[in-house]
């Protein structure tokens, strides 16, 4: 029986949950399903919906594919809808199958039966003029996709060009990195945001410079730095803009990320072939536990610069390592770390806090704020404690910041900001004095 088109319904059962649930795995399935079959593809939408689930459609030359998942249940329902003879629809179907690894069940019907129809031959239909159609080239594919970074109660989206540069599950966490329209280049670690090109000066300016200057006020040029995470390179980069560094030592546990960071970030990455920095790829819990044990007092500033408190990162947080940390630091000597955003996840800034103060002293641990236009709520945190009695803002004059960070070409902190971040809302100082 000849039709106008071959439609095939199909549900797709006992799917990889997670698989189910990212749209940036199911965008690029439901894209190469369609160019694999030979389908000319020319847009593709979809959307992540919170807290489960994705939708989206491949618009191709030959009509359409669409999915709706429920990662919950397993569970996804597909329409794979060609016209004419050229594509086969089962063989988009097969493609689709191996990358959810799954169950289905599948029914094909015919769209449009021509003995039941006739071509007009009287009316006149001006043809359409297609959009993003190059006569030599095709089709411009355009994809609508999103990339959202969100709990159960909010999120950030950014869109991207549907391209996947780098896609690694190391064993500690998933590492990508993709290509926002809005931000350039960012790398995302489970599904989070950690850097993009185009704000990444905001968060590594913030938490090197400010601990950099408060030590050097007091005890001269830095020399020996220590930073645990940072895999993407930014914080040693902005460290080696001080001449006055002999040797940097930092511990990231996941090389995926160094790896991926050098191939397609290397802007931020650039200083990993420096001869100064001794990496390791390791447990930096670890190592703070070692280095307290061994020799104590030998970094002038210990930068914390992990993720979120889970996983791998969950041991950035507890007492324990702090404690080590400070063993490890010289008289005068700051600690600074990522603190979360009072925002978004208060109670761990509020235990992070509280947690330096029972480690360094309350008045030698103070808060920051800044901008960090791409981390949930845009309102992020530092915790700086210093090993020392001295305060990183009134023993420390705006004329030696400038004079420090002339020529470093910084696009974030400068010496006004220096003192800015430490003034806080009213809201964030009594989040802080409480018990």
């Amino acid at each position: 029986m000849k039709a106008l088109g071959r439609h095939i319904l199909v549900e797709f059962m006992n799917c990889k949950a997670d698989v189910l649930n990212d749209v940036v795995q199911i965008e690029k399935a439901m894209v190469e399903a369609a160019q694999t079959a030979g389908a000319t593809v020319i847009n593709s939408t979809f959307h992540h919906f919170s807290p489960y689930g994705v939708s989206g459609v491949v618009v191709i030359q030959e009509s359409h594919l669409a999915i709706h998942t429920w990662p919950e249940y397993r569970y996804a329902a597909v329409d794979l809808f060609t016209c004419g003879d050229s594509v086969d629809p089962w063989v988009s179907f097969e493609f689709l199958k191996k990358a959810f690894d799954a169950s289905y069940s599948a029914l094909e019907m015919n769209r449009g039966s021509t003995h039941v129809m006739k071509k007009g031959t009287s009316l006149q239909v001006k043809p359409n003029d297609a959009e993003n159609y190059d006569p030599a080239k095709g089709y411009k594919i355009n994809r609508n996709v999103w990339f959202t970074d969100k709990d159960e109660n909010q999120a950030l989206s950014l869109r991207y060009t549907g391209d996947i540069l780098f896609d690694e599950k190391s064993e500690f966490q998933r590492v990508r990195i993709l290509e926002s329209y809005a931000y350039g280049k960012m790398l995302t670690i489970d599904d989070m945001v950690m850097c993009t090109e185009k704000d990444e000066s905001h968060y590594h300016e913030m938490i090197t410079h400010p601990a950099v200057q408060a030590f050097q006020s007091v005890s001269g040029p830095l020399k020996n730095a220590l930073v645990i995470g940072g895999g993407d390179g930014g914080t040693i980069r902005e460290l080696f803009k001080y001449n006055t560094v002999e040797k940097i030592t930092m511990v990231e546990i996941d090389e995926a990320v160094v790896r991926a960071c050098k191939l397609h970030l290397p802007t931020i990455a650039r200083e990993f072939s420096n001869p100064k920095l001794n990496l390791i790829i390791g447990d930096g819990i670890a190592y703070a536990k070692d280095a307290a044990t061994k020799s104590t007092e030998q970094f002038d500033i210990i930068i914390v610069d992990g993720s979120d408190p889970a996983g791998p990162a969950e041991g950035l947080f507890t007492k324990s390592f702090y404690e080590n940390c400070m063993k490890s630091l010289k008289p005068n000597g700051v600690l600074i770390t990522q603190g979360e955003s009072p925002m978004f996840h208060a109670k761990t800034f509020v235990e992070l806090n509280h947690c330096l103060k029972s480690v360094f002293g309350p008045t030698s641990v103070h808060t920051l704020l800044f901008h960090a236009t791409t981390y949930p709520s845009g309102m992020w945190s530092l915790q700086m404690a210093v090993k020392g009695q001295y305060h990183p803002t009134k023993d420390i004059k705006p004329d030696q910041i400038a004079a420090s960070v002339a020529g470093k070409s910084l696009r974030y902190y400068n010496e006004d900001l220096h003192s800015a971040a430490f003034s806080l809302p009213t809201f964030v100082k009594e989040m802080i004095a409480s018990k």
